[in-house]
């Protein structure tokens, strides 16, 4: 197996939101403008077990599609974020709230965002 690109793994990991329901998925390519990681994938979650689900079923799918595992993944559901940490792709899974008090798009808001539309489900299909 390959070692998949940053970017092939921020879209694995923002398909694999999506595919549990997750919502407001958005990649921010930060590699110009931070040292951390290369992509952020942000998402939202309705309720704590929607976070733990969005959570196991990116690790999981993740795991089996690219066979990349997290370095680590941390936050309990009870802070409303949790973060799944690839070392160049960072996901973080936010209940709402969380995500507009934190504002991380508008923190890192020079960043580009991908185009997901071609990716993720459409709503109706």
């Amino acid at each position: 197996m390959t070692v998949p690109s940053s970017q092939e793994l921020a879209l694995a990991c923002a398909r694999f939101a999506d595919d549990v329901k997750a919502e407001n998925i958005v990649v921010l390519d930060v590699k110009v403008i931070s040292s951390i990681t290369d992509f952020f994938v942000i998402c939202s979650a309705t309720s704590e077990p929607h976070l733990r689900a969005i959570r196991r079923d990116i690790i999981a799918g993740v795991q089996d599609t690219l066979e990349e595992k997290p370095a680590y993944a941390e936050g309990d559901t009870a802070s409303h974020w949790l973060v799944v940490d690839y070392i160049n792709v960072m996901v973080h899974i936010f209940h709402e709230e969380k995500r507009t008090f934190y504002a991380m798009e508008d923190l890192w808001r020079d960043a580009p965002r991908l185009d997901l539309n071609a990716l993720l489900s459409v709503p109706g299909k």
